[in-house]
This record gives C-alpha cells, structure tokens and sequence, in this order.
C-alpha cells in the first residue's frame, strides 16, 4: 500500500514499533480509506537529559525544559514538510514534551506509516467489547525522518491499561477503613493538608459525579476539595452509573486523594484508554501549570503488552516529569508476581516498572483506629487478587536500587526491582468509598497510588518543595534485608514467585509509610 513514486526503499523502520496480532479479536472489517486517522509521533530530544537533572535536587521549568531538552525547530520543521507533503495534517505541536500531532484520510496514513489497518472488536479491559483499529507487524516512516521519530502512536487503538482495583463483593465482611483513618495509622504529618499543591490523576474511562464528592466528603467531615476535570484526545469525565465500571476507579482515585489531601487542588485526565490517550494524558499532566506536586496511576498492564515504542516515549515523559520536580506514583498491579499473564513467566507491570516512576504495592492492614496496627502482610487474598511485584524484563536496575538487594530474574539477568512502596491494598482490609450513590468497599493497588501522591503533597507542602524522584532519598544507604527510615518493613507473605523479608523486597518495595519519619529523612525536620 503505497502511493505512486514512493518506493520501500525510501522507508525505514521505527525501531519498537512491532506490534503482535490482537489474539481473540474478531475482523471487522478494512477502515475505510477516506476515514480520518489520528496519531502522536514522539520525537528525540534536542539534547540528552543529564543523570543529575533527573535524579534532583535540582529542577527545571517547564519552558527551561522545552528550550533545552525539547524537539529542535530542524526536527519540528522536517517532520511538518516530510508530512504535509505526503497529504497529512500536523493538529498540534508540544515542543517541551517532544509530540506532534498529525492526521489524515487512512490511505493516506497507511501510506506514510507503511502499515495497513483492520476495524476489529476485542474484549475492553471491564469486561465488555470495542470495535477499533488494529494494526500488526512493524511501523515505517520517510528515511528523511530516520532517527527523528521515535514513536508513532494511536495508529492501532487496541485498549492498553487495566484499572488496578477490586470492589468487595460483600462490603460488610470487610474489615474497612477511611481513607484519612489510613492517614493516621500512617503517621502523615500534621500540620499538612497538600496546601499549594497540585495532584494529577490519570484516568482512562469512566467519570465522577459531583454530587457523590460532596456526599462523601460531608460524611468523613472533610472539606471537599477542588477537583477538575481535563479532556485529552476527545476523553470525557463520562460516568456509567456502574460502580463496578471504570467509575469505580475515579472515584476511588480522587475520593483517597482527597480524603488525605483535602487542599491539594485536584485535577482529573481524562484519555481514551489507549497507548496514545496514555501518553498524552500523562504528557499533558507532567507539562502542565501549574506544575503538579504529583501524578497518581491507577491503570497499568504487563510489560509484554506494550510496545517498546511506547514504553520508551511513556518513560521519557516520566524523566522529563523527575527534571521538573514531580513524583509519578503508579499502581503496582493486582494480579500478584505473574501480574495476570498465562505464558507461566513472572511479570512486572508498566508504567509501575519505569525506573522514574515510584511503584506501589499493596498490604493487608489490620488496624484499630487511630493509631493501632495489629499487623501488616504482603496482601494476597486466596479469594483474588495479590500484590504485583517483582523484576523488570526491560529496565535496568536504577542506581538507587543497586544495593537493595532486587534478585535476579527469574529467567536470569538484573532489571529494576517492583515495587519501591506500598500501603493498604486488600479489598478484605480495604476503603470506604462512595461510587454512583453507592457505598462500596474497594482495593487494589489503585488505592495506593493516591495515597501516596497524597502523602507526597503533604511531605512537599512540609519540605516546602516538590520532591520529584524521591527515591534517591527514600532508597539513601540502602541494604539487602536492612529496614529503611521512614518506612514500616513488611516481612510476611508473598505474591507468587516471591516471598517477603526484612529490608526491601518484590512484594512490598521498602514497606509502608510512616509520614512523620519519612520528613525527617526527607528534612530532616519534624512536623
């Protein structure tokens, strides 16, 4: 499929770009050629971010960012030329986060990619079926734009994430909490309320109400705080009235953020649920200004089901995301060591294994308000769900994880250990939540990825800056199986493949937090 006077020879490869059949999808049918087709190219940075302006103290802005580490106005040019000329339309140029925009009639689009595009219907990731477009086998771009793009997405809208988070099927059973019950037992510091602090969170469906915040925050006797809803790449805040759907997620995201940073202004991405929507969501939200305190991910999936493109472009945007000084918390995944896949291997789950991305993984607490805890194990729950945790296939061990002990993989080799921290996780010791008028009791690693985006407000509202990569202070003189300040150890249980110990582990990371110690590793200051 390619248009007269352009021959293979003049295309090259985007590099990651290999995308496998979508196994258990039905044809539909061709995408009609004069459809118009959408798609965010990333391109390389203008220079390489330094090692030191990730790892902190040191931030910039985010037009410092854009001016330095952006695309070059040569790239920017090229690509605008090599496209328009092939009959395509550039919609949108973000300099600072390196993507650009681009659309067209699918013949058109085929043509330039070097890929041909089906209308197929396959499973969403809540259990029902979408139809949409797919593509396999390998991208390719103009050889004049070799080595500029280093990702083309949005071509192929097979969903990419899964919501990590479990509703309790019998809420009653549960030994539950408030999510600012959670706040106590976790000693955040007092005297803090996320004051001047900006939290993103990432959502790829679902929606909220805002008569259901100002029902739940009235009853926790919280102010409600200010929540936003961002639209990017046509996502809505569109709530099903389900609250097993992805409402259920929303809720549960901004209902724990706010219960625990009630001052921390809220705003709330909303993205088609694809590798695209991702991307951009998570682009749109680090770029932003204000620039956020933090970012909270609750939707993750298998590091085997992404792309390499888009797993490079996703980590890039989370080292631009360390440069300017905010923390990416996301959730572990809930489907223990083997994070759900059925190849019989171990896997980590991303954007959690990014080694710029604090991962979270989860814990059974069982507690007595205020500030009793009886006990604290890994949490696996032989009823479903277990903690995800474990090693990278693809990222190698950071520098501050290089003395913590992460163990070989399980087929050989080093990667980055999953996950750094964790909090309450089990749906049986889960939250009280209120989701499309109805009080529900929830889990899942998705709850604490807020919780500790809200925890970061509160330490950044404290320290009096943001934190950014954090764990370069939170793993500082590290040891294999030494507990670490600020943290509760977590030395019982396991997810699978991997067992808990002391020091930090594949199951729990470093442990749980304690707030008030955490500032003073992070301060050295008490609250």
């Amino acid at each position: 499929m390619h248009h007269a006077g352009v021959t293979e020879a003049e295309h090259v490869p985007v590099p990651g770009s290999i995308r496998a059949e979508l196994t258990g999808a039905e044809v539909v049918g061709p995408v009609e050629p004069t459809e118009t087709v959408s798609a965010t190219l990333v391109l390389r940075r203008r220079e390489e971010l330094g090692e030191a302006l990730v790892s902190g103290p040191e931030t910039i802005t985010p037009h410092e960012l854009a001016v330095r580490y952006g695309a070059s106005d040569e790239d920017l040019r090229m690509v605008r030329e090599v496209l328009t000329a092939a009959g395509l339309t550039i919609t949108d140029v973000h300099r600072g986060s390196r993507r650009v925009r681009v659309s067209g009639p699918a013949e058109a689009m085929t043509a330039v990619f070097g890929t041909e595009l089906t209308v197929v219907r396959s499973a969403d990731l809540l259990g029902g079926t979408i139809a949409h477009r797919a593509r396999s086998g390998e991208l390719r771009i103009p050889a004049e734009l070799d080595g500029l793009v280093l990702a083309v997405l949005g071509l192929d809208e097979r969903p990419q994430a899964r919501a990590q988070f479990r509703l309790h099927t019998k809420p009653a059973a549960a030994r539950s909490f408030t999510p600012d019950q959670l706040g106590t037992l976790y000693a955040f510091p007092s005297g803090t309320d996320g004051t001047g602090q900006t939290l993103a969170i990432i959502e790829l469906g679902g929606g909220f109400k805002p008569a259901d915040l100002t029902a739940y925050f009235a009853g926790l006797k919280i102010p409600a705080p200010q929540v936003k809803a961002v639209e990017v790449d046509g996502g809505k805040n569109a709530p099903t009235g389900d609250p097993s759907s992805a409402d259920g997620e929303v809720m549960l995201d901004i209902e724990v953020a706010g219960a625990l940073a009630p001052k921390a202004d809220q705003l709330v991405y909303f993205a088609p649920n694809t590798d695209q929507g991702f991307l951009d969501a998570v682009a749109t939200a680090v770029h932003a200004t204000p620039t956020p305190t933090a970012v909270s991910i609750s939707w993750g999936q298998s590091e085997d089901q992404w792309t390499a493109q888009a797993r490079a472009a996703m980590d890039q945007v989370f080292a631009d995301a360390a440069a300017l000084g905010v923390t990416i918390c996301a959730a572990s995944g809930d489907n223990g060591s083997t994070d759900g896949q059925s190849d019989g291997g171990q896997h980590a789950d991303f954007p959690a294994s990014s080694p710029h991305v604090l991962a979270c993984g989860g814990t059974n607490l069982r507690a007595t308000p205020p500030t009793t805890i009886e006990s604290e194990t890994v949490w696996n729950n032989p009823s479903g769900g277990a903690t995800g945790g474990g090693v990278s296939d693809v990222f190698p061990v950071p520098g501050f994880q290089a003395s913590a002990g992460v163990p070989a993989r399980a087929g050989g080799g080093m990667g980055r250990g999953v996950p750094d921290v964790s909090g309450n996780a089990d749906p049986a010791t889960g939250y009280q939540i209120l989701v499309d008028g109805t009080k529900a009791v929830v889990g899942g690693t998705s709850a604490v990825a807020p919780l500790w985006a809200a925890l970061l407000c509160r330490l950044a509202q404290a320290a009096g800056r943001r934190l950014g990569l954090v764990h370069t202070q939170l793993y500082q003189g590290v040891r294999a199986g030494r507990p670490q300040p600020g943290f509760r150890d977590v030395t019982s249980g396991n997810n699978g493949a991997y067992q808990a110990s002391p020091g930090w582990d594949p199951c729990t990371g470093l442990g749980t937090p304690d707030g008030t110690a955490l500032l003073r590793v992070l301060t050295g200051k008490t609250s």
